[in-house]
């Protein structure tokens, strides 16, 4: 049994339990994670579609081929997470910290990367067809092999 603090109050702790002893491939569609700590986990193939993962840390985590289609990520801390090859399509990822994150092959088409911190992150072959990219850092990223067809706020 895995338990996931998602509040720290002064009325206690309010907590996710999940049923084994891992949350690689989880279904944690349309889960309300927001503020919850999850640094480091290993949460490769979850779906979490849709989720709150709003203001969370994921820093250092495992998304290696996870389904965070229209998540909301916003203000979320995802330095240093690996997530070579997932699906962050339509998802909020809005002043979200991705510095050094592992990004290759991501789709992140249409998703909303105004503000975010995507330094020294690696998007080699990632999908940002459409994405938001205002304000974004995206110093010492390697954008190599990239698609930004309708890209907004990229600079050529």
């Amino acid at each position: 049994m895995i338990d996931i603090v998602l509040h720290e109050g002064e009325h206690g702790q309010l907590i996710y339990r999940h049923r084994g002893d891992t949350l690689v491939g989880a279904n944690l569609s349309h889960i309300n994670l927001r503020g919850a700590k999850l640094r480091g986990a290993k949460l490769s193939g979850a779906n979490l579609r849709g989720a709150n993962l709003s203001h969370a840390d994921l820093s250092l985590t495992h998304l290696t081929n996870a389904n965070l289609t229209e998540a909301n990520l916003i203000g979320a801390k995802l330095s240093d997470a690996y997530l070579r090859g997932a699906d962050l399509t339509g998802a909020k990822l809005v002043y979200t910290k991705l510095s050094g994150a592992y990004l290759s092959d991501a789709n992140l088409n249409g998703a909303n990367l105004r503000g975010a911190d995507l330094s020294d992150a690696i998007l080699y072959m990632a999908d940002l067809s459409g994405a938001m990219l205002c304000m974004a850092d995206l110093s010492g990223a390697d954008l190599s092999g990239a698609r930004l067809e309708g890209a907004i706020g990229v600079k050529r």
